[in-house]
């Protein structure tokens, strides 16, 4: 089957503004620059339009009676829209908070009032750029899944990594910290890329990979190789186009995410913050998920004693930074872990072809 990419260039952009002097403003400036516009004058007309139409950009005013713009943005990001929608806030509140809570509503830009005209150009050419890349996500995610295939054991590991990492990314953002380090993209980022994080288990003879039961000593040597693997795969992608920066990420993550804060991991034995960040995250998402699912060898732990083994973990195996960023959304990973259920996702997939059967929902991303 041939897939052809949407062309978004033409796609309408969504302009949602309460005030029709800044709305009309708004239209102005880019229906002068051919941008198509759509426009709605609340959040409930903005949300109807979004669920309806083929709406990819939205460039909506925080502050809205009824629906505001953030919480219209956290509920299209609850929606299981058919295509990626590329949201833009647009306030005159204070930065900080914006950045905090919108990104937490799942906010990609903001845009200060007033506005200046030629910045927003330049915004929404880099959302409209981002959104004509959602198929190269796709595939990536498909390279990850195709991968996970070998292995009989995988379930929705995938979706929930992704997730995790996603929600602690969003947390540091909003730590002093790391505020001159994760921003919206590297969220985004993080989200792309993390699933390629076991990548390498590809090139795992299957008689290590897929024996049923705990492996020996040598045979996890051989497993350990898969961080390498995709180390160098993914490298050999980034030699190929050096300005792709998530390539350098999804490398990155390969490479390290077993790596521990004590210098114990592998496959570098890498110490403390000379492990990339994305990697250190990774490791907290993937051990939560693989501790939190059932294997052939070992029930599903319960999350309260996950979390006690990520929190005695802390200093030692993770960053006690993303630990603690782990415990500041508790509640937020255990609604993923349920809605990301095993049983749940394969009961919405859709009937296989006679002959074909979907492999056990279990995990196997602590080898």
């Amino acid at each position: 089957m041939i897939i052809h990419d949407r062309d978004t260039t033409q796609a309408p952009i969504l302009l949602v503004d309460d005030d029709p002097a800044c709305l009309g403003m708004l239209r102005d400036v880019l229906e002068a620059l051919g941008i198509p516009v759509l426009t709605a004058s609340d959040g409930n007309e903005a949300l109807e339009m979004i669920c309806q139409g083929d709406i990819r950009i939205v460039l909506s005013d925080w502050q809205m009676p009824g629906m505001s713009g953030v919480e219209l943005c956290r509920r299209v990001r609850q929606r299981p829209l058919s295509g990626y929608v590329y949201f833009i806030l647009l306030t005159s509140l204070d930065r900080k908070h914006n950045l905090v809570s919108g990104l937490r509503a799942g906010a990609d830009d903001f845009v200060n009032k007033p506005f200046d005209p030629e910045e927003l150009q330049i915004r929404l050419r880099t959302a409209n750029r981002i959104v004509s890349l959602e198929s190269r996500n796709v595939i990536i995610f498909a390279l990850a899944k195709l991968a996970e295939s070998r292995d009989p054991e995988t379930g929705a590991h995938l979706e929930r990594m992704r997730e995790y990492s996603r929600l602690l990314a969003e947390d540091l953002a909003s730590q002093p910290k790391y505020a001159d380090i994760v921003d919206a993209d590297y969220v985004r980022t993080i989200y792309l890329t993390s699933p390629l994080h076991d990548i390498g288990k590809v090139g795992i003879p299957d008689h290590v990979l897929l024996k049923p039961g705990r492996l020996t000593s040598e045979e996890f040597e051989i497993m350990k190789q898969h961080t390498l693997v995709g180390f160098h795969t993914l490298d050999a992608a980034v030699q190929e186009q050096p300005e792709a920066a998530y390539l350098r990420f999804a490398r990155d993550i390969a490479a390290s995410h077993h790596e521990k804060w004590d210098g114990s991991g592998y496959p570098y034995g890498l110490k403390g913050e000379e492990i990339p960040l994305c990697g250190r995250i990774v490791a907290v998402a993937d051990v939560y998920d693989a501790l939190t699912t059932a294997r052939v060898y070992k029930e599903a732990f319960s999350h309260e004693k996950a979390c006690a083994i990520i929190r005695e973990g802390s200093g030692s195996h993770f960053d006690p930074d993303i630990v603690e960023a782990f415990f500041r959304h508790e509640e937020e990973i255990v609604n993923i872990n349920q809605r990301l259920n095993d049983a749940l996702v394969y009961a919405n997939l859709p009937e296989m072809a006679p002959g074909v059967s979907i492999p056990a929902g279990t995990c196997t991303a602590a080898n």
